[in-house]
């Protein structure tokens, strides 16, 4: 495969991760090529690309995207030295989607790479303060936004959406926190990184953990990875039960496997850790079920479903703890309606992986976002 070359050396390679994303791609787009960072990379002389990494989508997702980048092309809005494709991908599954950006169809020269989810909304200068996180602290190995949740500047919430923004704000007290939904790596980290196929989820868990111990090999510094204040994205959360449980389900399956990665990664050799993309890819090629044999001997030795990973039955409080004031009595009820869920999750999760199944990826239909996220990037209280 040919890969399409800038005329300016690309600091930043961007991957869109997408399946039958349609209906909320072309808003998510337009806030990506409204970018500021864009155009002063331009007026330094240096380029970007993005790419769309449409993975076994059944929809128009990749109709509708090739229509929005040509417009861009068109009209102008894509600064010298920026560039914007689709790569139709046949083979559905993030992970593979993520793996073939890394390490095939990202520029090579290029300094940084991102992800993005195809659902979001980002702010305009979202991406520049997380770049230029990462250019003025050489301590960082990635950094990632804040997101916010769509509901959050809604005046009359109701009490599901209120428990929702509540559950949020004591998740963003984590320290050294990667969002998923949009993070940035330097590329050479990156690069070292590869994702077995059956890691579902939390897969920003693994790439934590990797990043702020060197690779598993130095004492955790969290210091590593950065939410950077300011930066924001917005997306619609998950309200309906069934939904919040399915994703709760995903999570702790994702946990789970990242967990037993993490173990087994942790036993072998340092030059195998080391260089840790071409272990994993290797393991993948010579056994393609590696993993899930390594995630039934972990359960084999956890026979309790809230043993799955360790942590399951106290995170909520712990979250909860670290809230000050009267904060630990306002936000007591999301962190018991939490751990109800929590509890079923596990229950669930661990039932799917005792049947030596990994893959889980429910979808849910979403709106397109259509209001601009605002500042301030604190969530509001979830009594207003």
């Amino acid at each position: 495969m040919t890969i399409p070359q800038n005329d300016l050396p690309p600091a930043l390679s961007i991957g869109i991760l997408a399946w039958n994303e349609e209906n909320s791609i072309g808003t998510m787009l337009g806030s990506l090529l409204s970018q500021k960072l864009f155009r002063r990379l331009a007026d330094k002389g240096e380029g970007c690309e993005i790419v769309c990494l449409a993975n076994g989508c059944t929809d128009g997702t990749v109709r509708v995207t090739r229509e929005i980048f040509a417009a861009a092309v068109r009209d102008g809005k894509l600064p010298p030295g920026t560039t914007a494709r689709v790569e139709d991908i046949e083979q559905p599954g993030r992970n593979n989607a993520w793996n073939l950006f890394v390490h095939t169809l990202s520029d090579r020269r290029t300094g940084y790479i991102c992800f993005m989810d195809a659902d979001i909304l980002l702010r305009p200068d979202t991406l520049e303060l997380v770049f230029d996180e990462l250019e003025r602290n050489q301590h960082l190995g990635a950094a990632s936004d804040c997101p916010v949740k769509d509901i959050a500047g809604k005046k009359n919430k109701s009490m599901r959406e209120k428990l929702s923004l509540a559950t949020s704000e004591m998740t963003g007290n984590i320290e050294g926190r990667l969002n998923g939904m949009l993070y940035c790596m330097r590329a050479g980290i990156a690069r070292n990184l590869y994702l077995p196929r059956d890691v579902v989820a939390n897969d920003d868990g693994f790439f934590k953990a990797a990043i702020c111990t060197d690779f598993f090999r130095a004492p955790l510094d969290r210091s590593r990875v950065v939410s950077v204040a300011g930066a924001t994205h917005l997306y619609q959360p998950y309200l309906s039960l069934k939904d919040v449980i399915n994703n709760q389900k995903r999570q702790m399956i994702g946990q789970t496997t990242v967990h037993v990665i993490i173990e087994h990664v942790m036993t072998l050799p340092e030059a195998q850790r080391a260089d840790l993309a071409r272990t994993l890819r290797r393991k993948e090629e010579e056994d393609p079920d590696w993993l899930k044999r390594l995630i039934m001997a972990h359960l084999a030795r956890h026979s309790r479903f809230w043993q799955i990973f360790p942590g399951i039955l106290g995170f909520r409080w712990r979250r909860l703890a670290a809230m000050k004031g009267r904060k630990k009595l306002t936000h007591f009820p999301a962190a018991a309606a939490g751990f109800a869920v929590t509890l079923i999750a596990c229950w669930q999760a661990s039932r799917f992986l005792r049947r030596g199944v990994s893959t889980y990826w429910p979808k849910t239909q979403r709106q397109a976002i259509l209001a601009a996220p605002q500042p301030p990037t604190v969530l509001p209280s979830v009594l207003s």
